[in-house]
């Protein structure tokens, strides 16, 4: 019976492919010591390609958060010797995983109270004593000076409401969009807990634009301070500037993509030049963390750059069907790498580089609300989710490339290697833990123009596909799956080496997984409030995706293999159909005119060019 459990399945290697060989044999902080990490180019690429080739030749943009130094490794083997410091997960101190593990207990909640009630912010002021929360002298306090706290004892723990905030268990589940707002800023002897400011800056734009949100946020951090004397001002603007700059350091560092609207970036510049005004060691930090951001936006604007002309050059359409032996002629994937292991290596390589381009807040914009001023100079150049869809097309793409590269050859006894060639991949594939490449590949393997090769795939010994096709079985919400990358997720946190530490989810089910937690629970409560509960499972699902795409990938660079991967031409979902009967001719009259259709389909299509 096949394996059900985490990699009680893990394959033994596969030998290298000979022209003969047809043979069986789941948030950490992200910033350390408050400083932001600058993106190293030396840590991303090894020289595979060219500048104008590689489209991840460019500084990644959440390269900084990964291991510094990672010895690469070319030995085939699945128990690897070589050494890494485990990568610290960058939201789990304390984790955004669920509510119940949540405080934003506040201490100095109170001094909000005590030092904004002289200034023109008083409602927001007192918003902010309302949701201070419980614990010691700032809880004794908010009670003293502004709201009854609330609270209920129940059989399921313990329910308290402090003005406009509600807390289970001294977790925070619901609070008006305000007190959210006014619980995000900063003041002298308060700084927001690192896993609410993740979770609220990932997920409110669900009810406001990131530029709104961080105009309010500056305006309330600077108003608060206001006592009416110019000189106390300073003063006390002085005191706060760091925490403000610690803020929008941390938004800058996690959500860059956010500054891509230049709305943003005249903020961040307004903010500095108020800052500069009062301290100069923060002016500096602000200026060092301007720096890093436009590098960081400068390494994406390259590689979308870079994945678009290469996607142009993938479109080219591979040699004419009107001949099959001189499309047989062709070279194909084995005659630029034999070995399985080396092109699962390679195959990692990319889903690595591409993942680390998608900005966290993608999977929220993909659902968001339609922002108003869409048509903004400048802002919407690159769409919202741009790096996430590019990502899905490589996943397509690469269930077209295993489809092409089996369809093409003129002998049946090639097609059959091509086949087994690709179950090993797959397998090397599941055995690192790269899950999206091994789902492409089944995909691809199960499409109909090569499901139907039934005289092919009579020569394969298909024992090891139908275990990885057990492995990634959609019965049960993927429930086989679920388990393996429960166990390939156990062995990244225990990680002795590097490799031990990928983890690429298969990341269409990842998509709707968040998409299913979105639609399934109520953004807004009754009362008004926003279900602060839901948003932190929105934060534990993202968080997870962040510690998997930080991994460096272990694995030589092989520059001939990884441009074919990501060149070749692949025929189209017609064409795919047309040489599948060109290989088995049709085996019934259905078959016999849709090959007639798409013989006359085709060869219009290419007068028209």
């Amino acid at each position: 019976m096949p394996p059900t459990t985490p990699y009680a399945g893990k394959f033994s290697s596969c030998a290298p492919y000979g022209n003969n060989n047809n043979n069986h044999p789941q948030p950490h902080i992200p910033y350390h010591n408050g400083a932001a990490p600058k993106p190293t180019k030396e840590n991303v690429c090894n020289g595979a390609y060219s500048s104008a080739e590689n489209p991840y030749d460019t500084p990644q943009p959440h390269s900084s958060y990964r291991s510094s130094s990672v010895s690469s490794s070319t030995a085939r083997e699945h128990h690897y010797n070589s050494s890494a410091a485990v990568s610290e997960n960058p939201y789990s101190s304390p984790q955004p995983h669920s509510p119940r593990q949540h405080s934003t207990s506040c201490p100095g909640r109170a001094y909000r109270h005590t030092t904004a009630t002289n200034t023109a912010t008083n409602t927001a002021t007192n918003t902010a004593t309302n949701s201070s929360s419980s614990g010691g002298s700032s809880e004794q306090s908010s009670r003293n000076n502004s709201v009854a706290a609330k609270g209920r004892r129940n059989g399921h723990g313990v329910t308290a409401s402090y003005g406009e905030m509600c807390y289970h268990d001294n977790s925070l589940v619901s609070a008006s969009l305000e007190a959210l707002i006014q619980h995000l800023v900063p003041t002298v002897d308060y700084y927001p807990d690192r896993s609410y400011v993740f979770t609220f800056l990932l997920s409110s734009r669900l009810f406001l634009h990131p530029y709104e949100l961080m105009t309010r946020v500056c305006h309330l951090c600077v108003e608060q301070q206001r006592s009416g004397d110019a000189l106390l001002d300073k003063i006390r603007f002085r005191e706060v500037a760091p925490k403000l700059v610690q803020l929008l350091t941390e938004w800058t560092e996690t959500f860059p993509y956010d500054f891509r609207d230049e709305r943003m970036m005249r903020c961040l510049k307004d903010m500095t030049h108020h800052v500069a005004r009062g301290d100069e060691y923060s002016w500096r930090a602000m200026q060092q963390m301007t720096q890093r951001l436009i590098k960081r936006l400068s390494a994406l604007g390259q590689y979308e750059e870079a994945v678009s002309a290469l996607n142009a050059v993938a479109t080219e359409r591979p040699a004419s069907l009107k001949s099959k032996q001189a499309s047989g002629q062709r070279g194909d994937v084995m005659s630029v790498c034999d070995d399985p292991f080396v092109l699962a290596q390679q195959l990692t390589h990319i889903e690595l580089d591409r993942l680390s381009f998608i900005g966290p807040e993608e999977f929220i914009q993909t659902f968001a609300r339609k922002d108003p001023l869409e048509n903004h100079k400048g802002f919407f150049r690159k769409r919202k989710t741009s790096n996430l869809e590019a990502y899905v097309n490589w996943f397509n793409r690469l269930s077209f490339l295993v489809a092409t590269e089996i369809c093409m050859p003129v002998k049946k006894k090639h097609r059959a290697r091509i086949i087994e060639f690709f179950i090993d991949v797959a397998q090397e594939c599941f055995n690192i833990g790269n899950f999206n490449s091994l789902m492409a590949i089944i995909t691809g393997m199960n499409m109909s123009p090569v499901a139907r090769l039934r005289k092919t795939w009579s020569k394969v010994n298909t024992d090891k596909f139908e275990i990885l096709e057990h492995q990634m079985d959609p019965s049960s919400n993927f429930s086989n799956y679920r388990t393996a990358l429960r166990g390939a997720t156990q062995r990244s946190e225990t990680a002795h080496s590097s490799q031990e530490k990928i983890v690429i989810p298969f990341f269409s089910l990842l998509i709707k997984d968040i998409y299913f937690l979105n639609e399934g629970c109520a953004s807004r409560l009754t009362n008004g409030h926003i279900n602060f509960e839901k948003l932190w499972e929105l934060a534990k699902q993202v968080s997870e995706f962040l510690v998997w795409r930080q991994v460096i990938c272990p694995f030589d660079r092989d520059r001939r293999i990884l441009q074919y991967l990501v060149t070749t031409p692949v025929f189209s979902e017609d064409e795919l159909h047309l040489a599948s009967y060109e290989s088995e001719g049709p085996e019934n009259h259905m078959e016999k005119d849709s090959r007639r259709s798409l013989r006359s389909s085709l060869l219009h299509r290419e007068n028209r060019s």
